[in-house]
This record gives C-alpha cells, structure tokens and sequence, in this order.
C-alpha cells in the first residue's frame, strides 16, 4: 500500500505537456500556411504573409517604438531596408526602427532631394554643390560642385546605379554615371539641350537621358538613349507637348511619366504603348512597383474627385478604382499601393482590391510602401511602421 501511493505521489512526467505545446506549434503553423496558400492562390500575397509573420509576429498592429527625428519643413525621407533616411537643408540621418540612430551626417543644402535604390541612398542639393551617397553602413561617395557647375538631379537605379546630371561649363549640361561599387563609369556633355533627368536602365548597359526642347513651336521632351560604353545616343524617342516628370521602368520597359500620359518604350528607342489621359490633371504617380505603374487622376484641377488607375508595359488599365476624398499620399512598392486618405490609410493590391485598412492616421503626413506589404507612417516628428 506504502509503495502504491508513493508511486501516486510521483511528479507527472512533463512529455504530456510538451505533447501539447508541439501540436499547438504545428497547428498554429498549418493555420498559417493554410493562410499563406489561400492569399497566395488569390493574388500572389501569400509569402509576404509569411515574410511578415516570421519578422513582425501574427498580428497586425502600429508599432509604437518607431524614428524620430526632428521637425524640419525640408526633411525628405526614403528606405533603405529596414532603416529610415531623412534628409534635410543641415543633415542626413539614418534611422533603425527602433528608434536609434546608426549614424547622421551634417549637410548644407538649399533644396535637399533624395533618391534610393540598390541599397544605397543619393542626397543632393538640387541647384547647389553638394551630394552625398550613403548605404546602411555610413558615407561612401561625396561630390562637390564646381562653381557654375551645379547639380540638377541625382538618381539611383533599382541595383544601385546612380546617374547625375548638372550644369556644365561651355555646354548645355553633362551627365555622369556611377556603378554599384559607386565607381565613374559613364560621363558625356551635352551641346544641344538641357538635361533635365537621367537613369541607368536596370540591366545596368543604357541610360536614359531626359531632355526639353521646342519643335514647331510646342514643347517637346526627348528621351535620349545611350548605351554605358559609347557616348554618342544610339536611338531617343519624343513625348510631344508633355514634359517629363519622371523616368523608371516598367516589367522591363521605359516608362515616362508626363502631364498628359504615360510612355512605354523598349532601349532601342521604339515606343511599345501609351496610356493616355489628356484633359485630366494628373495628381500622384509612383513607378516603384513590380510591373506596374499607378497614377492619381483628378477630373478637376481642384477638388478629390478622379480616379487611381494601375496600368500594364502595354499601355493597357489593370485596373481603376473612383476616388471621391483627399488623397495626401502615395506609395507604390511590390504588389502594393499604399494610399493615405484624410481618414485613413488603405492598402491596395494592383489590381486595386482592398488589402488591409487603417484608421486614425491624423498625424500622419505621408506614407512610404514596403514591398513586403507593410507600411511607414511618417509624421512631423516620428514614423511608425504599419503591418497588416
């Protein structure tokens, strides 16, 4: 009897509670994926719901702890990775996400601008004689303006090619080009006309060249191509009566944002399609996404009536959503298209669906899209990060 109730008396062995604990793991992880198959069966999302849910946990929340920085009516901000640059008119910064600074560079600039792409982030004072290259680790190119010399744009490729363009004595402007290993690849001068924008194609081989002229008395923009070993342009193409806002490239295809439609061309110079949208006011466009441009479309110069509108390489709508409030932001990254409202943020996917929607954003002053789905909410003092 003595020995059966010491047996009673015995701790339980802890393998029934391991037991439990494994198969809530493995029925936790069937949910997931269970979650992960469905989205990525609907829409292609699905492995970013697993990116997320192993980076940031299972649920969806505002981070609380995010950047700070000081309030400056100049700060530009952009992403490198996972850490925030802001850039303005006496400093660069370079913010992780959990509200400490891996390093800050001073700067004196007049118009700060700034450009991210490859893993690097370009800071110029567009006008003026300074610009500097950063990664996540620190400084690594600075250039300085001869006098009369000054620069009017710097712009970085998805790989890290930056392209600069300035004010060149004897001539119109020049362009130089630098590689990943931000090393002087590519320099030419340009007698006849202005550079306004140039950008490295993404097979690193061409660059683009955006310049503005007049023919019979409109105004013209012309793409200018060049391939990176020869200096003389090896085809162009004209968008007529439209200027050139900005160059990217879309699922392989230049792609040229102007006041009156969208352009797409291959790199011999052919334009493939246009989509255009004359007689609308274009308001936002971003050309950040995987194989998509969108654009912001207002019906009248004032006013929140218009219309978002994805658009394909072939000119062609993927989709368009009526927008009937203030729209304070945009931001395309990915598979998805950030859109900041004056009540709201609302995260679409390309094809305009509805993905994940946020209230309470007053603070809110613009938005920064992660291709992973997640969002920068960047206010006047602190940016949080959204994860849907």
């Amino acid at each position: 009897m003595d020995d059966l109730q010491r047996e009673d008396n015995q701790p339980q062995s802890p393998a029934p509670r391991k037991k439990h604990r494994l198969l809530g793991l493995v029925i936790t992880l069937v949910v997931v994926l269970a979650v992960v198959m469905l989205a990525a069966y609907r829409d292609g999302t699905g492995l970013d719901v697993l990116r997320r849910y192993f980076r940031y946990g299972s649920s969806a929340a505002v981070e609380t702890t995010g950047y700070t920085y000081e309030a400056d009516s100049s700060n530009r901000f952009g992403l490198l990775g996972d850490k925030l640059v802001v850039v303005s008119n006496t400093m660069l910064r370079v913010l992780a996400d959990d509200g400490t600074e891996v390093y800050n560079l001073p700067v004196s600039m007049q118009s700060a601008a700034l450009s991210v792409g490859g893993g690097y982030a370009a800071a110029v004072d567009i006008g003026g004689s300074e610009l500097v290259v950063v990664d996540q680790k620190g400084e690594v190119l600075t250039l300085t303006a001869e006098e009369g010399e000054p620069f009017l744009a710097a712009t970085l490729n998805s790989n890290g090619y930056l392209a600069v363009t300035q004010g060149k004595k004897n001539y119109k402007c020049s362009v130089s080009v630098y590689d990943d290993k931000m090393q002087l690849v590519f320099t030419f001068n340009s007698a006849q006309r202005f550079v306004l924008d140039a950008v490295v194609t993404e097979n690193n081989r061409s660059l683009a060249a955006v310049t503005m002229g007049q023919e019979n008395s409109e105004f013209v923009s012309n793409i200018v191509l060049y391939d990176l070993d020869d200096t003389e342009p090896k085809a162009d193409f004209s968008i007529h009566d439209g200027l050139v806002l900005a160059m990217g490239q879309v699922f392989g295809r230049l792609a040229a944002v102007s006041d009156n439609c969208l352009t797409f061309a291959d790199t011999s110079g052919e334009i493939r399609a246009t989509y255009d949208y004359t007689g609308q006011y274009l308001r936002e466009y971003d050309l950040r996404g995987d194989s998509y441009a969108v654009v912001l479309l207002n019906r009248y110069r004032s006013g929140s009536v218009g219309r978002l509108v994805t658009v394909d390489e072939d000119g062609e709508e993927i989709a368009q959503l009526d927008v009937r409030s203030e729209v304070r932001s945009l931001s395309a990254a990915g598979r998805y298209i950030a859109v900041l409202y004056a009540d709201q943020l609302v995260i679409y996917t390309q094809e305009l669906e509805e993905y994940a929607i946020l209230s309470g954003v007053d603070s809110t002053k613009s938005v920064l899209m992660r291709s992973d789905g997640s969002v920068v909410l960047v206010g006047s003092r602190e940016a949080t990060l959204y994860v849907p």
